[in-house]
Order: structure tokens, then sequence, then C-alpha cells
């Protein structure tokens, strides 16, 4: 996709951007031309997933969540995926990998979760994000321990310059942040392609934002990113740190959209459905819903109570 220069701050603005993702400045009537042809999504009425519409698609169900899905045609133009990460995790792995979790999830699950529970579904999906890379001005504040004398606690502050290469920062609306965060972790980027070359055979999540519409969250992300890094790398002084906080100016910025292999599963225990997610690169990391054993857990309170009640009526009795 073709990127011009902001004509305020020279930061990269790409074609459909109605205004600069840096310094929010308008961008030239170029976008008013854009002569791509219009969106049509199927938006979930449950998570607010957007999936490419497919008019052979009847009684439409969502990947994510499995509400339904309504046909939108969107009056603005929405940012489409350039490239794609394959799936290196096959479905026979994923359904493995959800019996795997359900054994280790510990002792108080119920004991016949991994037997008795029935996979219902099993979706591949291409959930969206971009691709950052970007350099930024960051100012902080921070307590830690270096320089705290007899307290426990010392103020320090600063500035440095800080480049950011390859932070993905998500766009799903059909996975939850925190998941997507848990996911992103786990994916090795080298395998990108374009996604004009690839055949996903999954869901493929679409964008419904534009980048510079979405300024605050790509801000956000590299909030994160920069606070973690300024305890980790040595800028804040000390091994203990606490009230860090940090204001980014970016300098440039420039974004790829991709989008990221997953499985989404529901399987049913005892009437109850619960959603798992398998990563689709590394089926290792699984995670999601799972059911207690109430019995259990009375039972060990129960013990713990009794202890305690011992204890207590041996103290007292030595007294």
């Amino acid at each position: 996709m073709t990127a011009y220069a902001c004509e305020g701050c020279r930061s990269p603005v790409e074609a459909e951007d109605l205004r600069c993702a840096v310094c929010a400045r308008a961008t030239p009537a170029r976008s008013q031309h854009h002569t791509s042809p219009a969106a049509r999504v199927l938006r979930c009425d449950g998570c607010g997933a957007a999936v490419a519409y497919v008019a052979e698609v009847r009684a439409p169900k969502c990947a994510f969540c499995k509400h339904v899905l309504h046909v939108e045609e969107p009056a603005d133009p929405l940012e489409v995926a350039e490239w794609l990460l394959p799936f290196a995790v096959t479905a026979a792995d994923a359904s493995v990998a959800l019996g795997t979790w359900l054994r280790s999830l510990g002792f108080f699950r119920p004991g016949d979760l991994a037997e008795a529970a029935k996979l219902e579904g099993l979706t591949a999906i291409s959930w969206c994000g971009w691709l950052v890379d970007g350099d930024a001005h960051v100012s902080w504040t921070a307590d830690s321990d270096a320089g705290a004398g007899r307290s426990a606690w010392a103020p320090h502050a600063g500035e440095t310059p800080l480049p950011f290469r390859n932070v993905v920062v998500p766009a799903s609306r059909g996975l939850r942040l925190d998941e997507c965060v848990r996911l992103v972790h786990r994916y090795d980027l080298a395998p990108l392609v374009p996604i004009g070359q690839a055949a996903p055979g999954a869901v493929v999540e679409q964008f419904d934002v534009q980048r510079s519409a979405a300024r605050r969250n790509v801000v956000e992300a590299l909030e994160g990113e920069a606070a973690a890094r300024i305890t980790t790398n040595g800028v804040v002084p000390g091994s203990r740190f606490r009230n860090v906080h940090v204001a980014v100016l970016l300098r440039s910025l420039s974004t790829r959209r991709i989008v990221l292999p997953a499985y989404v599963l529901s399987y049913r225990y005892r009437g109850e459905v619960h959603r798992a997610i398998v990563h689709g690169q590394d089926a290792r990391l699984t995670f999601g819903s799972a059911p207690w054993s109430y019995r259990k857990i009375a039972a060990v309170v129960l013990v713990v109570a009794l202890v305690v009640a011992a204890i207590v009526a041996s103290v007292a009795a030595s007294r």
C-alpha cells in the first residue's frame, strides 16, 4: 500500500488514512479518490467481530462466539489485511491440544473433565492486528529502590529515545484483548506472506477501523511496551519499581495490516458449553474456560477448617 508523508510532521501516511496517525493532521483529499469497491462484512450481533461476506453462506454464525451475523456495508473504506501468518498447527493437533490442556488443569477441576468433555466446534480463525514500527521520544517517571537510603522507594525521572520494531497491536473484536496478548508473545513473524499468495482455509477477521482512527490503540500499546522496556533494560535505575508512568512522543510510525492464526474451540461438559483457544503456531499454548469441582473445593475448605479448629483447641487446652 502506497505511503505518503504527512504535511505536518512528515510521518508516513497511508492512502486510506483520513488523519495522520502521529499528529492527527487531516490528510490531503487523495483518500477521497479511493477506488476500492465498497466493503461488505458480516457483523456478529454478540461479540462485534467482522468477517468477510460470502454470498453462499446461509444462516451464518460467528466463528468466535457462535452468535448470528448480519450484513453491513460501511460507508467509509475499511482497512484490508496485507500479510498473513500461516497456520503451523492442524485442526487435529488443536483437538489433541484441548484434551492435553484439560488434563493439566489440576486437582480442583472435575476428575473426568478430559474424558467427559465433548468437542462441539473447532474453527480456524485468522484474527487481525497491526504490525507497528516506529521511533519515539519517551519521558518517564518511576519509583525504584535505587538511592532510596532509609526509605523503601526513591523517585526518578528521565527521557530516552526508543525504537519500536514489529510490535503487534491487536485490532480484533472477536477475541478479547487479554486473549490476543497471550497469543502474541508466541508468534514467530518470520513466515509472514502476502495474503494474496496464501489460501488460509480459515475465517479471516476484517479490520473495521482506520489506522488513524485507532491511533489511541496504537499509542497505548507503545506506551505499555515502553514502560516494560525502560524497567528491564536499565533506563530506570534499580531492581524494584512502582508507579511507572511514560509519555510517548512519536517521531515516526508505519504499520502493516496482518492476520494471525488461532483456533477457537467449544466443548460441552455436563450440559455446559465452554470456550478454549489454541495458538495457531504452537499448540502448547491453549487456554480458555473450564468448570470447577465445587465438591473438591468444599472438601478442602472443610479439612482446612477442621485442622484450624483442632490447632485452636490444642492451644486452648495447653493453657
